[in-house]
C-alpha cells in the first residue's frame, strides 16, 4: 500500500459557532462534516491543482475505494462463517 491509502485525522482551528452551524447545515444537505471537507478539497482539487496534483488525488481516490471494496468483502466473508467457539 502506497502513501495515498493513508487516512488520519487533522486539525485546523474553527470558532465553536461556526463548527456547530457548520454541523447543522450538513445534516441538513444529509452529510457529514467530514464527508463535506473531503468533497470540498476534492472540487478545489480538480479546479486549482496542477496535473500532478489532480492525478494525486486520482490516485488517492482509486486507493480509499480499493480498501472500501476490500473491507465490504471482508465482511461480506465474515458473515457466512459460523461463530468461534471460545
Amino acid at each position: 500500500m502506497g502513501e495515498a491509502d493513508q487516512t488520519k485525522p487533522r486539525q485546523f482551528r474553527v470558532a465553536d459557532g461556526a463548527w456547530e452551524a457548520y454541523a447543522a447545515v450538513c445534516e441538513r444537505l444529509g452529510r457529514t462534516r467530514a464527508e463535506d471537507l473531503n468533497a470540498h478539497i476534492r472540487r478545489t482539487v480538480k479546479r486549482h491543482g496542477t496535473p500532478d496534483e489532480i492525478e494525486r488525488l486520482a490516485e488517492a481516490d482509486a486507493e480509499l475505494e480499493a480498501r472500501r471494496v476490500r473491507q465490504i468483502s471482508g465482511l461480506r466473508s465474515q458473515a457466512g462463517r459460523p461463530p468461534a467457539d471460545g
